[in-house]
């Protein structure tokens, strides 16, 4: 009877702990200012993340900013680093790159310093897996820059700064470059630029012990004309890549070299259900952690497509759209675990959870749409 009544007790003892839900943080990168207009943002807000239910805390300010769009972490998640989405900083036409320093007991964010970009309009962010390089992407002028990290968690002057140069089949939209993202290889030996202006997919050689790039051979994949090269996703098993295109809504998917770092189109798809007839501005691209899903961000419809993975050759199939219930779903995000989508829409002010299905990928809302102003670019810190 004793035997049971402890067994009992420790059953009894354990159950809460089981029951208790992971507590993730969550950053958000906002505009504060945005085609001249203030936002109501003050800079990057931090909530709290219940993994079991999906439910979000509060939002606070983590620390104030100016356009704390993109965001990335050092890999031990000690400094936070994001973009200075501006085109001038002290007079100088160039925006800015901030380093943070990380509260872990708070989620607070203490500025460390702010480094040039190079040029104007940083729209994406990316670091190193050694956490010793950060390149960002310069939308205004179509430029990338390398900048060296600090074992401080500092931002030095970059030591990289690269020019796009050519353009494209649209007069306005394609006259000059515009480099809309940075992606690492999972190597950290090879930085990967989508180009809006120019339609291409460049690829650099990385020295992450100086910070520097240099150009691969060939330096440069050429997609459809007038498509507009946004966002890069690499799949899990490093053996295909997703390119999401802005003017065309289209998905490119390519057949990766990850020794080479070398990418051989094999399709293009549209991101849009069939006989859709609406306009569209393609936005964000991911690839499930199980590598069997697809999703893609259309401002315009403001939804979320969904698309099954052919494990043979990576090409896609569509499977559903999703509305993300606002305006302008700028970026969204999958949790580590794969088991939630949260979508920023940041011309309602608002974020939105979905749970995920793991052996569909389907998505089902959870809750309300929490407000969080102008947001743009969804970080989880664990």
């Amino acid at each position: 009877m004793r035997s049971r009544s402890l067994l009992l007790s420790l059953l009894l003892g354990l159950t809460p702990a089981l029951c208790v839900a992971r507590d993730a943080t969550v950053y958000i990168g906002t505009f504060t200012n945005f085609n001249q207009k203030d936002t109501g943002s003050k800079g990057i807000y931090v909530g709290h993340f219940d993994t079991e239910t999906g439910k979000f805390g509060p939002f606070t300010l983590a620390v104030a900013g100016d356009n704390p769009s993109f965001l990335t972490f050092s890999p031990d998640h000690k400094h936070l680093y994001a973009t200075s989405e501006v085109a001038k900083v002290d007079g100088q036409p160039h925006g800015g790159v901030y380093a943070f320093s990380v509260d872990s007991s708070t989620g607070a964010l203490k500025l460390l310093n702010r480094a040039s970009s190079g040029g104007p309009g940083p729209t994406h962010i990316a670091i190193t897996p050694d956490g010793k390089t950060v390149a960002v992407s310069n939308y205004d002028n179509g430029s990338i820059a390398s900048l060296p990290v600090h074992a401080d968690g500092t931002l030095g002057d970059p030591a990289t700064y690269i020019v796009h140069t050519g353009k494209s089949a649209d007069p306005k939209r394609q006259d000059h470059g515009y480099a809309h993202s940075v992606n690492f290889s999972a190597d950290g030996r090879f930085l990967y630029s989508d180009d809006l202006g120019t339609d291409k997919l460049y690829s650099y050689a990385v020295d992450s012990t100086h910070a520097t790039l240099t150009d691969l051979n060939p330096p440069s994949v050429s997609i459809k004309p007038g498509s507009g090269p946004r966002h890069l996703a690499i799949a899990p098993d490093q053996r295909h890549a997703y390119m999401m295109t802005e003017m065309a809504s289209s998905i490119f998917v390519f057949d990766y070299n990850a020794a080479k770092g070398s990418f051989t189109q094999t399709q293009m798809i549209s991101s849009l259900p069939p006989g859709f007839t609406g306009t569209s501005s393609g936005a964000e691209v991911a690839v499930h952690p199980n590598g069997r899903f697809v999703y893609v961000s259309s401002r315009g419809p403001d939804t979320i497509s969904l698309f099954h993975v052919d494990p043979s050759n990576g090409h896609l199939t569509f499977v559903e759209m999703v509305s993300t219930q606002g305006k302008v779903p700028r970026h969204f995000t999958l949790d580590p675990s794969g088991n939630w989508l949260i979508a920023a829409n940041q011309n309602s002010d608002s974020v939105v959870v979905y749970r995920v299905d793991s052996n569909t990928g389907k998505l089902t809302p959870v809750g309300a749409p929490h407000q969080v102003p102008a947001p743009v670019c969804i970080l989880f810190a664990n």
